[in-house]
């Protein structure tokens, strides 16, 4: 630590050597009128060493470059030598991040806000190759019909043939009117969708487009009763009900298959729920199931995960752990046999991330038809994950005697695991032998919301799909309409164009960068100047600086180091730096100017400035024994005044350091003690406090006061000894005076007359006796006024009384419109409650008959109210229009030492509350 405290010392030391010199050579050249050429540079610091090293740039020599620029390895927070990360980054966002990986690669969807549930639908949908198609087979009149199917088509298109790697879902969003800053859930979106896409896809005339959701996603089933005693099914038992997905449980099961055995099994209805048999005409035993009919192409299981919570009539996530078969064979599930196979394939896992059945995140696991690869839809970030829903490195395959034991649990609230970004449980792959002897994987999930299934013989083989130009170029069989293909090529190009565009600009900014920095070390480089007697250029420092720091270089300018005189002045000699020709030349191209060569020091100025100096240091000894004197004054020593000063005034000029010239402070030495009509301002008036100095300390303050505001002499006004007071001023501050006097005379009786409201005290209440209610508020301010010790307090003074006190009655019914105050029971006596929240304080009446006298009230218009204690039967007798508070109190037997519980209560006169027609019926 010692070696930067004495090296801050030295520097200091040659500063005050260096200031002692410069003041040596310009007193001689004030006296001899001569400057030489080692006065000049001396002066002007041109014989200083170049720099070597410092940290920081220093103004004391002209010949050091040092800290323009940074260290080779460091950087700045802005400018030309900032970081090129934040360079590229100024130049806005890179619409290359957003270019698609590979053809092969799906896009994400936008999310708005809270449309993670809409986007995890559409993505199921999409990666639907046949729905896919059949949104792009709708004709195009069709589309214009129909604003949601027209852009629900766009956004497919996008998806299937755009460059970008996500894609804006607003479009889509907002035609369906959708709050994109409420969460909805996913099942019941896709419900309604369905059913829009229904009323919308049957205008077309394409078969293929008019019932594809029919098609893909609707099968059938029928709620069957059977008779116990006769055998017969109901007659409803043969109506089929169409569904899009089957609803499962949850809670208490662990597998799909329990799911769907719990689905599928039969009830028993029986006493009270026994069913009335037409055939047999009575009601009997019966048993009442589901069964299905037909399957669709694509069957969707909706897991029920949320629990309805009666007692608290809301609703509770279920993340118990549930497993589900890579494949299903639904064969065994129809109610009658089915001639086809019927194994679906695992194709989507819709899930909900989050504890809370309100909120959370949507997130889409989906197998793509074509590779048979999985990948995560996450908003829009789109991941790969394998061959595997939740992720090649989320399964490991333990064998045990022949076979392999094994769940696979993904989980997206915590866990040991990790695939792609998804905490994942605790991961084990399971296998179960079929009857056939096959494998099927096993998946777990405790987050899992919604299963898609594709029926296997719908698969079809693996295809392609390139973007090449203006043209959509694709081998799944699935192509795009002429509209929409010519749409999305010139969506494309517009994009390519854009990272062609932004790539051009990074290059030339980044050339550019790199082509300025270059510059600037090469012209720092050889800008030093090693000799006196070599030729060189004076540049100003700041232009230097912001030459050296701006990316855009600015234009070349000395203006500000110019004097009058049209040269280098001596007081700009610390704004300056001298340049070598090689680096001035260099410079030079940036046009502007002046320039200013090795000779262009201004003895005009130095000739000035040495003046100056030397009547600075005058005028510095002739205002410290000046000081002396107004210390002596100010200590009271000082006998011979013959002029007054405003002592405020004195004491601040005492307080200033020692000065070169006079300032603006220095104006106004009587300023304060002038009334305005030019007089002697009287001593008791505010701010009107003086002294009086020597005769020649005046003529100081006066020559002062003067140099500073030759054209304002208001502010310096002459005032001798014996000047005399201003008449007028001094009978004003009389009259105030004797007002002041009369008023505080004033709040002094009012404390004596109220002296426990001024202090704050509650006063003892009795029964039966006559008080008022006053505003709390009022009260305060009262309480304010009389205690403060201020002079100027009529400001302070409370309202009128009467206008008060009428502001707490209805005007129509003549009512109290504040609630009273409550009362206590305490020590024998009645007080009022202390509550921050009571408007009303309870007075005595002989406060409120002085505060009548003193405040302009009258009696009659006062609130008076009554202390009584009664039982709580006459309380509750008597609550009508004359009562305005019933807060019972137990006295505990203490009152008159009776058993009966007696409460005390106030009660309104019927000076205020009169029993008319009107108070009766209310």
């Amino acid at each position: 630590m010692s070696r930067p405290t004495t090296r801050s010392k030295n520097k200091r030391h040659r500063q005050v050597e260096n200031d002692d010199t410069t003041t040596e050579i310009l007193r001689k050249i004030h006296l001899t009128g001569e400057i030489t050429d080692d006065d000049v540079n001396q002066l002007y610091m041109i014989t200083k060493p170049v720099c070597q090293g410092c940290r920081v740039n220093t103004k004391d020599n002209p010949n050091c470059f040092c800290g323009l620029i940074p260290p080779p390895n460091g950087s700045r927070k802005a400018g030309l030598w900032q970081k090129m990360s934040d360079i590229i980054q100024a130049l806005g966002p890179d619409p290359c991040k957003d270019l698609r990986a590979s053809a092969y690669s799906p896009a994400g969807l936008t999310n708005l806000g809270a449309t993670c549930y809409a986007n995890s639908i559409l993505q199921c949908l999409y990666m639907n190759k046949s729905f896919r198609q059949g949104v792009f087979s709708v004709e195009p009149d069709v589309l214009n019909r129909h604003p949601v199917l027209d852009q629900l088509a766009r956004l497919f298109a996008q998806l299937h043939a755009s460059k970008m790697a996500f894609i804006d879902s607003a479009p889509f969003i907002k035609t369906l009117e959708l709050d994109n800053g409420v969460q909805q859930d996913s099942h019941e979106f896709l419900t309604l969708l369905f059913s829009l896409l229904e009323r919308c896809l049957s205008d077309s005339q394409v078969s293929k487009a008019r019932t594809i959701v029919q098609d893909l996603f609707r099968g059938s089933v029928s709620h069957v009763t059977t008779c116990s005693r006769c055998g017969k099914d109901s007659e409803a038992s043969s109506k089929m009900e169409d569904f899009y997905e089957l609803e499962l449980n949850v809670k208490g099961l662990k597998t799909l298959e329990e799911s769907l055995t719990d689905y599928l099994s039969v009830e028993e209805l029986h006493g009270d729920n026994q069913y009335f048999c037409e055939s047999c005409n009575i009601r009997v035993d019966a048993s009442r199931s589901i069964k299905l009919r037909t399957l669709p192409d694509v069957l969707n299981f909706q897991l029920k995960r949320y629990d309805f919570l009666q007692k608290t009539t809301s609703k509770k996530k279920i993340t118990s752990v549930f497993s589900f078969p890579g494949k299903l064979d639904m064969q065994g599930r129809l109610s009658k046999p089915s001639q086809v196979e019927l194994i679906y394939d695992l194709s989507a896992v819709l899930i909900h991330k989050g504890t809370a059945a309100n909120s959370g995140h949507y997130i889409a696991h989906i197998k793509d038809e074509n590779t048979g690869q999985w990948w995560e839809f996450d908003d829009e970030h789109v991941s790969n994950l394998g061959h595997h829903p939740f992720g090649e490195g989320s399964s490991t395959s333990n064998t045990k005697s022949n076979r392999s034991d094994a769940v696979v649990h993904s989980s997206c609230t915590g866990g040991d695991g990790t695939a792609n970004g998804n905490h994942l449980d605790s991961i084990q792959l399971q296998h179960e032998e079929s009857s056939v002897g096959s494998h099927i994987e096993m998946f777990s999930s405790t987050d899992a919301y919604m299963l898609m299934y594709n029926l296997s013989s719908k698969k079809n083989g693996a295809s392609t799909m390139e973007i090449e130009g203006d043209a959509v170029f694709l081998h799944d069989g699935i192509s795009l309409p002429s509209h929409l293909c010519e749409e999305i090529t010139n969506l494309n190009s517009s994009y390519v164009d854009a990272c062609e565009q932004y790539k051009l600009k990074k290059k030339r900014e980044l050339d550019h960068i790199t082509e300025r920095r270059q510059e600037v070390r090469s012209v720092l480089s050889e800008a030093p100047v090693h000799s006196v007697e070599e030729p060189f250029y004076w540049i100003s420092t700041d232009w230097l600086r912001q030459w050296a720091d701006n990316i855009s270089p600015p234009v070349l300018d000395n203006t500000s180091i110019q004097c009058s005189h049209g040269k280098i002045p001596l007081s700009k000699a610390g704004s300056v730096k001298r340049l070598s020709s090689g680096a001035w030349t260099k410079c030079s191209k940036y046009n502007g100017g002046p320039t200013f060569a090795k000779g262009d020091h201004c003895l005009d100025c130095l000739i000035d400035v040495a003046h100056t100096v030397v009547c600075a240091d005058s005028y510095r000894d002739r205002r410290k024994l000046m000081k002396e004197i107004a210390d002596d004054v100010l200590l009271a020593k000082c006998k011979d005044g013959a002029y007054y000063v405003s002592k405020a005034w004195l004491q601040q000029w005492v307080k200033r350091k020692n000065l070169d010239a006079p300032c603006e402070a220095d104006a106004g030495p009587t300023m304060s003690i002038r009334c305005p009509h030019g007089h002697l301002m009287p001593e008791q008036a505010a701010g009107a406090k003086r002294l009086l100095v020597p005769e020649k300390l005046w003529l100081f303050f006066y020559e002062d006061a003067i140099t500073v505001k030759p054209d304002d002499s208001s502010g310096c006004s002459t005032f001798p000894s014996d000047s005399e007071e201003c008449p007028e001023c001094s009978n004003t501050l009389s009259e105030v005076a004797c007002l002041e006097d009369s008023r505080r005379e004033m709040k002094l009786k009012q404390r004596q007359n109220h002296e426990k409201l001024a202090m704050g005290k509650s006063i003892p209440l009795s029964s039966n006796c006559k008080y008022y209610l006053l505003p709390s508020s009022w009260l305060s301010k009262w309480r304010s006024y009389v205690t403060a010790s201020s002079k100027h307090t009529s400001s302070m003074e409370p309202e009128i009384l009467d206008g008060v006190i009428n502001l707490l009655k209805c005007e129509k019914h003549s009512r109290l419109l504040e609630r009273p105050p409550k009362v206590a029971y305490k020590r024998g006596s009645f007080f009022q409650k202390s509550s921050t929240t009571d408007r009303l304080t309870i007075i005595t009446e002989n406060d409120w008959k002085c505060f009548c006298e003193e405040w302009g009230g009258t009696e009659e218009n006062g609130i008076s109210a009554i202390i009584e204690l009664c039982s709580s039967n006459d309380l509750a007798e008597c609550c009508g229009g004359m009562r305005m508070c019933e807060q019972p109190l137990d006295l505990q037997n203490e009152v008159n030492n009776e058993n009966e519980s007696r409460q005390p209560v106030i009660r309104t006169c019927a000076e205020v509350f009169k029993h008319s027609e009107t108070s009766k019926k209310l």
